[in-house]
């Protein structure tokens, strides 16, 4: 018996003037997939589509299933017939950017770069400028092409206020395996940062899924029990204590999953916030904050959060590497004024001993 496999057939049909770009795509499962969500089981067969891209296609109704509107999160069953109204091509020219790049390691497959703040990873279209891609692209003779054409090279990203270490693909090869890693949750990444108020526990697990606040664009939350079995993404921290001062903690984190702003939200739910954090309940602080004395004008005036290390797998080599961000000077400098004006003093009980 001749294996069964998914058909797909590239239909082409006239359209006006205004989408002469567009193609219609049907597909045609060969066999049932329980557990496979639409923009998910779409993304293996059209993987030039991000799974945002999917989702926005379905909210559009430009991808039905048997000619009608369906949700992302549908199963497809054996013989339906689903229909891609695929959107005219974007255009994928990027600007080249004479952008600084502080390099921390390089070889002929991958590099590592130590983000600084207040820089986003990649353009959300081509006519943006100022990204870390910008300066990628005049940087490096070749970046890996990835799923999107917008973030060559990008195999994970940072928040545009957090720094330290982010890898960058140069060959296809070494982007899939290194997006496999991710996948597997082998490779492993340390963060540090200091939040508000004195961490009780030396060390926890947070499990807590988020979900996109309701009112507010670009934020995100714990998602509230009542949506949990609805649109919510699964997500885990680890931390550990590594500091105490009055009023803050210096902490390591590692994130077991990728989330959007997974560490600042969990930490925020917990009750500390990252220093700097205004989106997440967390406050600028100045040297006179910290000190009684000296400057008022912030100090850290974004989220106290740094990328400090990262363990991995090299794509090709196959040897075990890490590679380390040293902390930016803002940050540094607010540690040691911890460390000098605001050391802690744990509490004592009637015997003299911590309760």
């Amino acid at each position: 018996m001749a294996p069964v496999i998914d058909r797909e057939q590239d239909i082409s049909e006239p359209r006006g003037a205004d989408d002469d770009d567009s193609r219609h795509v049907r597909i045609t499962p060969g066999r049932r997939k329980p557990g496979s969500r639409l923009d998910k089981w779409l993304h293996t067969r059209l993987p030039r589509l991000s799974r945002t891209m999917l989702q926005r296609l379905i909210r559009e109704g430009a991808i039905t299933v048997n000619g009608l509107p369906t949700k992302a999160s549908y199963e497809p069953e054996m013989e339906d017939v689903i229909d891609v109204l695929l959107p005219p091509p974007e255009p994928t020219d990027i600007t080249p950017e004479d952008i600084p790049l502080d390099i921390l390691y390089e070889d002929d497959y991958l590099l590592a770069l130590n983000k600084q703040t207040g820089i986003v990873c990649h353009p959300a279209h081509c006519a943006q400028t100022g990204t870390l891609v910008n300066g990628l692209v005049f940087y490096a003779d070749s970046l890996s092409k990835g799923g999107d054409s917008f973030r060559p090279g990008i195999v994970h990203r940072l928040d545009k206020n957090t720094t330290g270490v982010l890898l960058v693909a140069k060959t296809d090869e070494a982007h899939w395996r290194l997006c496999m890693q991710f996948e597997k949750r082998t490779i492993h990444k340390t963060y540090l940062g200091v939040v508000e108020g004195i961490v009780d526990l030396d060390g926890d697990t947070i499990d807590q899924p988020l979900s996109s606040h309701p009112t507010v664009k670009d934020r995100f939350v714990v998602a509230p029990k009542s949506l949990r079995d609805m649109m919510h993404k699964h997500a885990v921290t680890r931390y550990k204590v590594t500091e105490r001062f009055a009023g803050y903690t210096l902490v390591e984190m590692y994130p077991v999953t990728g989330r959007t702003h997974q560490l600042r939200v969990h930490m925020s739910y917990i009750g500390h916030p990252m220093m700097g954090d205004t989106l997440y309940r967390g406050h600028w602080v100045s040297e006179r904050d910290l000190t009684g004395e000296g400057a008022t004008e912030p100090l850290m005036d974004f989220q106290s959060l740094h990328a400090r290390r990262i363990e991995f797998v090299h794509p090709i080599t196959q040897q075990r590497t890490t590679i380390e961000a040293p902390v930016p000077a803002k940050l540094q400098r607010a540690i040691d004024l911890l460390r000098q004006y605001r050391p802690h003093k744990p509490r004592t009980g009637a015997d003299g001993k911590r309760p």
